[in-house]
């Protein structure tokens, strides 16, 4: 079996491991990127492609400033990816709105904003909740239905696709290699030795990083991490292309494509493995969108798709180094497209550095076995 060598090996080639991957090979890195490809139940390719501060974080203040710092690090992000590649990822950074369709969602959601404004402490988490008038202002398009909604300067969204390429082709201009259709066959480990059988090549390395999705579960066993992560069904619409109708503000339900099209979600379903999509949850998308902009009533579908997201039990991201193989590390999380940035420019620096920080310590994996102890 043909063997190589590398600086850093990164197992998982979606957004996640291929941002991480980058952000390896930009530090200076001989780094090879292990990908199942799109056999995988890739999330990537089925993302709403939200950079979405509002509402993270409630309760763990330390989710809100990571998502907060990786989406005020995107616009500079975007641009290098675009100077090194030419790829567009598409990155949009107007603010985003939250809609509320009844005096209780509003309430709700006023709570919420203010608890995110309390823990946010020194970095001061600002936001606006507008009501109906001040929407209507905002986006003209809104219908009658539409109470209210929160608002920050903070939200944007970005194309996944588009910047899942403009990772990978980066990531390569930066000398690193990508290795498609390599499923994983045995990981042999010690400290900062990791010997990785795939693709009917062995590759070894110092340094590892588990990027594999919901792979994360079956791989991270053995390395003494513990990564238990499920899929969520999550389904999307996009109707036909229509004149600018959301005066390029992004929504947390609707948000209008640089193509034109409206893109309708989303769904929460647990599933399983099942990534179908099925007209139940069409009807439910179409008719909240059609409540909430009443002229998508004559506007079609023309495409409706499914994919899982990777979901902890808690809904945050697991970062963690393996206490019984230094140099191995995990990174998993149902943000990709927000954490980009982060992942790229922060994350990858502590895996090069040989430490994850003091803030990152929130999302260890030791917190499950907490859970598991009660």
């Amino acid at each position: 079996m043909p063997k190589s060598t590398c600086d850093a090996l990164v197992i998982g080639g979606g957004l996640v491991g291929s941002a991480i991957a980058y952000g390896l090979a930009r530090g200076g890195a001989h780094v090879e990127l292990l990908d199942e490809g799109d056999v995988a139940f890739r999330a990537s390719r089925g993302n709403f492609g939200l950079v979405w501060v509002q509402s993270k974080g409630v309760g763990v203040p330390e989710y809100q400033r990571w998502s907060r710092l990786s989406a005020e690090m995107w616009d500079g992000f975007a641009a290098e990816l675009r100077d090194a590649t030419g790829i567009d990822c598409g990155h949009e950074h107007r603010g985003g709105v939250t809609l509320c369709l009844s005096e209780q969602e509003f309430a709700e959601r006023r709570r919420m904003m203010e608890q995110l404004h309390v823990e946010s402490g020194e970095t001061r988490f600002e936001y606006e909740m507008l009501d109906h008038a001040g929407l209507k202002k905002l986006i003209p398009s809104i219908g009658p239905a539409v109470v209210g909604g929160s608002f920050t300067k903070y939200d944007g969204c970005a194309n996944p696709l588009y910047l899942l390429r403009a990772l990978h082709a980066a990531f390569i201009r930066r000398g690193g290699r990508y290795v498609g259709d390599s499923k994983i066959v045995s990981i042999k480990a010690a400290p900062h030795n990791f010997s990785v059988a795939a693709g009917g090549r062995t590759i070894t390395a110092p340094r590892l990083v588990l990027a594999a999705g919901l792979g994360n579960r079956e791989l991270a066993a053995p390395l003494g991490l513990n990564v238990p992560v499920r899929p969520v069904r999550g389904q999307i619409m996009i109707t036909e292309r229509v004149r600018p109708a959301l005066n390029n503000v992004v929504t947390l339900w609707i948000r209008q494509t640089a193509e034109g099209g409206l893109m309708i979600g989303e769904s929460r379903e647990e599933a399983g493995l099942d990534d179908t999509t099925t007209p139940d949850v069409q009807r439910t998308l179409a008719a909240r969108a059609v409540k909430t902009f009443p002229f998508l009533r004559d506007v079609r579908v023309v495409r409706h798709w499914a994919a899982l997201r990777v979901m902890a039990p808690d809904g945050l991201p697991v970062y963690e180094q393996s206490p019984r193989y230094a140099g191995a590390f995990v990174a998993t999380c149902h943000s990709g497209v927000t954490l980009a940035a982060a992942h790229a420019l922060r994350f990858a620096d502590h895996v090069a550095g040989g430490a994850l920080p003091a803030e990152l310590a929130r999302f260890s994996d030791r917190r499950f076995d907490v859970q598991d102890s009660v």
